[in-house]
């Protein structure tokens, strides 16, 4: 748990409008970095995002949303249900509007429900880049909603302004300190369409995330606070790896990017894979993603409920061939649409975070070690047997270990040290690093003169 007093937190402010407004650039400048996901194409941002941000020592929670249309439909639909829910849910409203091409039919039936909102609302001219635009921005006092602030989120030119006066609407929050520890971070990964989005709304039981049939439809990485066994866990929705972040180009590319910094931010991932179809390309590399960043690990075969007996079985002959680098993490077999199982997956993830943060003593290490290495001694190289001196536990998140030697160990030794740790002290769900240290031999002793 936080510890947080529900009384006690960040005042939220949603940025709100029509596709393409530049809502997202916005977002970017309150939170002083490239947070958001931004091309110049309608419908990017999705799902509604939320992101720390300061001003002037005030901190408050900016929540970036998609592109809200009167009439959508399908995904459109949802995405303007999160928009929806974010201006019920918020404590200031920014209705952004394109101040170049003026006030829309769209920005006035948005106006018009805002204007019944009891809440602040503030109505932001973006895009105003020179003063010629800034003077016809005046025109959007016909929204009804008072002055209009014109900005230009890509200069930052009138954010500042902008800021001060969103924040003197709210009160000055305090924040409780943490009087316990804070929420473990799960990141929840996988290729597009394998239900990534539909597991975290099973989780949270109600729609955190945009969920639709195209793949793709989760863009930037969506936090949420989930309780599962009454432990509360900081979720992580991220977009669907379709390539290699360097293969990536556009929005692709940035969600990629921002996908792997949510990987490197977690301290446990669920890997989540179609089991009704096989195993693809894309699938092994996401794993080798994982592998490389060192976190722990949780394996969720989703779609269970369409899984035939003969497709179980090729399955795991799919996966012992297709997961030699991640044989160490556990699997939970479920179904995010129906829910079968997911009451499975927080035993798992606390399984694997124990054993990410498992420290074997070095007396107990040592005494392991020299069983291990009397009964299988390291291959000669050049000649020689090396021998392993002793060895220390570096590091834990993950166990990393240091063997100090007075030769070279063959990758395929290593291995075999690394399965025997497994057999002996378990690491289920974590990998585990072996380095090696060579002692430096020593030059002839100096003649006495």
């Amino acid at each position: 748990m936080t510890g947080r007093n529900p009384e006690q937190r960040l005042p939220v402010i949603a940025i709100v409008g029509r596709p393409n407004v530049g809502k997202s650039t916005l977002v970017n400048r309150f939170v002083g970095r490239r947070a958001a996901v931004v091309e110049d194409v309608p419908g990017v941002t999705r799902d509604r995002v939320s992101y720390d941000a300061e001003w002037n020592g005030r901190s408050f929670l900016v929540q970036d949303t998609g592109g809200w249309e009167p009439d959508a439909t399908g995904i459109g639909l949802s995405i303007a249900q999160q928009a929806e829910l974010a201006m019920a849910t918020a404590d200031v409203i920014l209705l952004v509007v394109d101040a170049q091409a003026g006030a829309t039919g769209v920005d006035e039936v948005l106006a018009k429900s805002l204007r019944r909102s009891k809440k602040p609302v503030f109505l932001v001219g973006n895009k105003s880049d020179n003063p010629q635009i800034e003077d016809e921005s005046s025109g959007l006092w016909s929204l009804g909603l008072g002055r209009p602030y014109p900005v230009s989120a890509l200069h930052g030119k009138g954010a500042g302004d902008l800021l001060d006066a969103a924040l003197e609407s709210v009160p000055a929050v305090l924040v409780a300190e943490d009087d316990g520890p804070r929420p473990r971070r799960v990141a929840l990964i996988g290729r597009p369409n394998v239900g990534k989005s539909s597991l975290i709304n099973k989780l949270a039981g109600e729609n955190r995330s945009v969920v639709n049939e195209m793949a793709g439809t989760t863009v930037d990485p969506v936090d949420s606070l989930i309780t599962l066994d009454d432990e509360e866990w900081q979720f992580v929705d991220t977009a669907g790896l379709r390539r290699k972040v360097g293969q990536a180009s556009g929005h692709e590319f940035y969600a990629a990017v921002r996908t792997k910094s949510a990987i490197e931010a977690a301290e446990v991932v669920i890997v989540l894979i179609d089991a009704s179809v096989p195993l693809t390309e894309q699938d092994q590399r996401v794993f080798g993603m994982v592998g490389e960043s060192g976190r722990a690990l949780v394996i969720a075969c989703n779609k269970w409920d369409l899984v035939d007996e003969d497709r179980r079985l090729t399955l795991e002959k799919e996966l012992d061939r297709g997961l030699t680098r991640v044989t160490w993490a556990p699997r939970v077999n479920i179904s995010a649409l129906s829910g079968r199982a997911v009451h499975k997956l927080a035993p798992a993830l606390r399984v694997a975070l124990a054993n990410w943060e498992q420290r074997i003593p070095t007396g107990e290490l040592n005494q392991w070690l020299s069983e291990v290495v009397a009964a299988t001694p390291p291959p000669p190289r050049g000649g020689r047997i090396p021998r392993i001196l002793y060895a220390t536990q570096a590091t834990t998140q993950p166990p990393t270990f240091v063997l100090f030697t007075t030769g070279f160990l063959e990758a395929g030794y290593r291995r075999f040290l690394e399965r025997k740790l497994r057999e002996t002290f378990g690491f289920e769900g974590t990998p585990i690093q072996i380095n090696v240290r060579e002692r430096e031999k020593r030059g002839p002793k100096p003649k006495r003169s």
